[in-house]
């Protein structure tokens, strides 16, 4: 064997580098060990379970959160953090975590409408909304998407007068569309990458462990994975949040009240007048009508007989008294809404620099317990903005006030701003101009209040504090988002997927069970098959996955549910070369070689259908990898590797050992068993003439499952139909029925889809009620009315919100994905394209490799088979088979999996009778194929077999969340190895002439190879 050296080197330099990325675990496991004893001790006083159990999980957050950036290993020369150890290992994804990870699209719309200098131009407006139009439907970009719109209205007019203030120096005053449209995408791009980069930096700062930050530059959106996340309303708050802080002047409440009593009264007027022809009531009527009010809840401040506005606000009791607060009035946080309605009326007259803001938090009693009451500010604006803005701080940090004894923000304004105006000289006579009176000063961030300090003496160093009622962890995000600054851009969430870390846990023990059970299967199958050859295939296959996992970690590869489904699978395929390898020894042996010449005849003729055969499955997973999203992405990344070990573990490692032990060890090897020697040795079956009757039995399966199709449909999961999702364990056994009844009427008779959800009394709940909603707290709503049926279900009305979403109840969340339409689309399109690539690959590959179409249409028509007999199994499934058979994104890297083994199966055969053609050269068409056949059943179905044991498994243990993808696999391997057989061979057969090599004097020449007719 050549290259034994080389071969040697890397065995050894990849058993190093695994060997290290595994001893990180050591010095990470004592430090996690550590945080659980301190979280057990520090809970002991809990008494509910569910509740210890959430105590105890912040609470090692909390602890990892304070050393993760200490020393936690120390080599002398190299020095590492917990960050640093846990960076270096191999991640868990959510399935198997627990934690969030969403998807959210940058909002180019606001970027394009400042670069116009907020143009009026009625085309120009048109053409904005229907650009965010068009997103919901499309995978472009939204600035091709804006263009084209403005080209399709405005009838030949040209975009570059409307951007000619802003980007002048950029775009000529003549410019085409096209040319405007390249411009604007170049400013895009700069702001899509900013965020981005914000972004990143902010999770960085929040000391979330091996956090997963991706952009995605053709759709302009950006995907996070925050592993061990566990407060969903947080983490929205880090990453939606623009973190753009203003300082302002305040209005007191006397120079405001007073106007807003006028137009109260103006609108009081009107709306007892009935007067319906003014284009003001409709306006106001439809404000008003849109909240019910509830007279018991009026505050008895406000004086009977007002009109709209002060039946719902009530005004400031201390106004005009010396240093009274500065808020204007306070109402219900339900009613905020339509107060906002009405305040944006015409009757209500304010300065124009005047800007009304809501507190950040609702008031609270006496007692410090939180009221259902929410304080209105107004503030004033200078040039439409904040006077003093976030982009002047260079320095912030959390603190805790001695004093008050209350979390602090200290913010340093140094910099400068846009126009190169001190921050500190600005606040300096902002704070100059209050502080004789002791005014009060508005810190906006986000457009919420969140401190309004008295300025007690002026500020000249540019330092200040923020005050808000805040805890440690909220003043300490307030500091990080300021120290990163504001994002460049609106974003929006199209995508959730929120797990709890007690599914998470319960994905990993059933995943593991599944490996572990299959694993054995495999291994003893090979001892008592191949015997002593079969040891080889065992020290093969763990080096496998010892190269599996080592690589992830070292390429950064996050592991999930699919991507663990990948590990069985490429397990399972793994014993493909083997068995390919050990097969053809076999037949060498048959033949009277001695075992030397024998294995290394079998190595030899081997190579060409396994470079074929994983060929044909790294296509697949390239293609996977390109168009999958999320967890599919991970599963392709393990394809590739697994594949890629596969093939130098057992081609190159496994002849290394062979060669090693029979030759310098002297000592003999078998590649059978008593039980084994014979088997499928002298097999001479027609499957030829069998063609017209698989043809017979595939079309009618398929037939039915087409009437299934058209009739049945399919169960189509979140990803493709968007939506809300959630997984509901109930403290007290109820059944899908009843759930279901309970849901449709808290989500306004919308019957939602319930399905069992791997047992335990869980639940998986599906809904599209209010998935098209663009309101801010749309998502809050949707679950409080899950929530509300949650406790109707449990009979626990005492229950809590928070409790029940962060897993700290009896009934619990423990799942939640949201998929907005934009998405939801986005990912049935990728679908479709991701199979169309993968067919067409597959066909060029083949192609080429075989030199005539009739391979590639076999083998087309074969894969076209398989996915159209599992469609109409999971069609049909849909109506009786008692787990999910969704189809879904997951579902999607099923079938491609699929398409990539049964190619696999395929092309051997088709190497063997290309092979056979070339050999027996007098023997007929129908002979030879047969004969192809019968050679190298031995090896379909042993390799089915064992890559069977895996993806069995793993369909019976692996867990409800996977349930589904393995039943794809099972029936995919099942259906792949028939076709490789039974439709892909007798396609080439029936599409075929004479196949007889020509000849050329005394040789026979086929493919570009010339054998001695005599020797054939």
């Amino acid at each position: 064997m050549e290259g034994k050296g080389l071969i040697k080197f890397f065995l050894i330099v990849m058993l190093i580098v695994s060997a290290y990325t595994f001893a990180l675990f050591i010095p990470t496991n004592r430090i996690e060990n550590r945080a659980q004893d301190y979280a057990v001790s520090q809970t002991t006083n809990i008494a509910n379970e569910n509740k210890r159990k959430l105590a105890q999980r912040e609470v090692v957050q909390e602890y990892l959160d304070s050393v993760s950036k200490k020393t936690a290993l120390d080599l002398g020369v190299f020095e590492f953090t917990y960050l640093d150890l846990k960076g270096q290992q191999l991640a868990l994804g959510l399935d198997l975590k627990g934690g969030m990870s969403v998807v959210v699209q940058v909002d180019l719309k606001d970027m394009v409408y400042q670069l116009s200098d907020k143009s009026t131009d009625p085309n120009f407006e048109r053409a904005l909304e229907m650009a965010t139009e068009r997103q919901n439907a499309t995978q472009s970009d939204y600035i091709t998407l804006f263009v084209d719109a403005f080209d399709e209205i405005a009838a030949g007019k040209k975009l570059a007068p409307i951007f000619q203030t802003k980007l002048g120096s950029e775009i000529t005053f003549d410019a085409t569309n096209s040319e405007v449209r390249t411009v604007l995408r170049e400013k895009a791009t700069e702001t899509v990458k900013l965020t981005f980069n914000r972004l990143k930096q902010r999770i960085d700062k929040f000391g979330v462990t091996q956090p997963v930050v991706t952009l995605d530059e053709g759709t302009d959106r950006i995907m996070l994975e925050l592993p061990g996340f566990n407060n969903p309303e947080r983490a929205r708050s880090l990453i939606v949040g623009k973190a753009e802080l203003g300082f302002y002047d305040v209005y007191l409440p006397g120079e405001v009240l007073n106007r807003l009593q006028r137009a109260d009264k103006k609108m009081k007027d009107k709306q007892d007048a009935r007067d319906e022809q003014s284009a003001t009531q409709d306006t106001i009527t439809s404000a008003i009508d849109s909240v019910k009010i509830d007279s018991t809840k009026i505050d008895p401040l406000t004086p009977s007989g007002f009109g709209p506005i002060f039946t719902k606000l009530a005004g400031n009791p201390f106004a005009g008294q010396p240093q009274a607060p500065c808020f204007i009035g306070s109402a219900l946080k339900d009613d905020m809404d339509a107060i906002n309605a009405l305040l944006r009326a015409p009757e209500v007259n304010m300065p124009k620099n005047l800007k009304f803001v809501w507190a950040s938090k609702v008031n609270k009693d006496d007692d410090g317990e939180e009221t259902d009451r929410i304080n209105l500010y107004a503030v004033k604006m200078v040039n439409g903005e904040a006077p003093l803005q976030g982009n002047v701080v260079t320095d912030a940090s959390a603190d805790l006030d001695q004093e008050t004894n209350q979390f602090v923000v200290n913010v340093n304004m140094g910099g400068r701003n846009e126009k190169g105006a001190s921050g500190a000289q600005i606040w300096a006579r902002m704070t100059t101009a209050n502080a004789p009176t002791k005014r009060q000063v508005a810190i906006v961030l986000d457009n919420e209040l969140v401190s309004a300090p008295a300025v007690q003496s002026v500020i000249s160093g540019g330092r200040t504090q923020i005050s808000g009622d805040f805890d440690s962890q909220e003043a300490n995000d307030l500091a990080n988002m300021l120290q990163v600054g504001k994002l460049p851009a609106d974003i929006d969430i199209i995508e959730e997927n929120i797990v709890g870390p007690s599914l998470g846990q319960a994905n990993i023990n059933s995943s593991l069970i599944a490996i572990t059970i299959g694993f054995v299967l495999v291994l003893v199958f090979m001892m008592l098959y191949y015997g002593s050859g079969g040891v080889v295939s065992i020290i093969a296959l763990l080096l496998n996955l010892v190269f599996i996992f080592g690589s992830l970690a070292q390429l950064g590869t996050v592991l999930t549910l699919p991507g663990f489904a990948g590990v069985i699978l490429t397990i399972g395929m793994a014993v493909d070369a083997n068995v390919i390898i050990f097969e053809r020894i076999r037949e060498e042996l048959r033949a009277g070689k001695s075992m030397m010449i024998a294995v290394k005849d079998g190595f030899q003729a081997s190579y060409s259908a396994i470079i074929d055969a994983n060929v044909t499955t790294i296509l697949t997973g390239i293609v996977l990898y390109k168009f999958g999203l999320g967890p599919i992405k991970g599963f392709a990344a393990i394809l590739i590797i697994g594949v890629i070990a596969s093939l130098f573990t057992a081609v190159l490692v496994g002849r290394l050992l062979i060669e090693w032990w029979t030759q310098d060890k002297g000592r003999s090897i078998a590649f059978s068993t008593k039980m084994s020697k014979s088997a499928f040795s002298n097999l001479n079956y027609d499957f030829i003439k069998m063609r017209k009757i698989s043809y017979a039995v595939s079309g009618a399966i398929i037939l039915v499952g087409l009437i299934s199709f058209a009739t049945v449909g399919f169960q189509q999961g979140v990803d493709f139909k968007g939506g809300y999702s959630y997984a509901i364990e109930f403290e007290k056994t109820t059944t899908a029925d009843e759930v279901r009844a309970v849901m449709t009427t808290v989500f306004g008779d919308e019957e939602p889809t319930v399905k069992s959800f791997g047992g335990n009394n869980t639940y998986e709940i599906t809904t599209t009620y209010m998935i098209a909603s663009t309101a801010e707290d749309a998502d809050s709503l949707v679950l409080n009315q899950l929530f509300a049926g949650a406790q109707t279900l449990s009979g626990n009305t005492t229950m809590n919100r928070d409790d029940f979403v962060r897993g700290g109840a009896a009934t619990k969340l423990t799942r939640s994905i949201k998929v907005g339409p934009t998405i939801a689309d986005d990912i049935k399109t990728s679908a479709f394209y991701a199979a169309i690539f993968a067919l067409l690959l597959i066909f060029l590959y083949i192609f080429i490799r075989f030199r005539k179409w009739q391979y590639s249409l076999g083998a087309v028509a074969a894969l076209f088979h398989d996915v159209l007999i599992v469609l109409s199994i999971f069609s049909i499934g849909s109506v009786f088979l008692p787990f999910s058979v969704e189809i879904n994104q997951v579902f999607i890297g099923a079938i491609l999996t699929v398409i990539g083994y049964s190619i696999n199966d395929t092309v051997v055969v088709f190497d063997r009778i290309r092979e056979f053609i070339n050999a027996y050269t007098k023997k007929d068409k129908k002979e030879v194929f047969n004969l192809a056949v019968n050679n190298t059943i031995s090896r379909t179905l042993i390799t089915s077999l064992t890559t069977l044991f895996m993806v069995l498994m793993l369909f019976l243990f692996g867990g409800s969340s996977i349930r589904g993808f393995a039943f794809a696999l099972v029936i995919g391997i099942i259906v792949g190895t028939y076709s490789s057989i039974f439709i892909a061979t007798p396609i080439v057969f029936d599409s075929t002439g004479d196949m007889k090599p020509k000849e050329v004097g005394k040789t026979t020449k086929y493919g570009g190879r010339a054998i001695d007719r005599d020797e054939a």
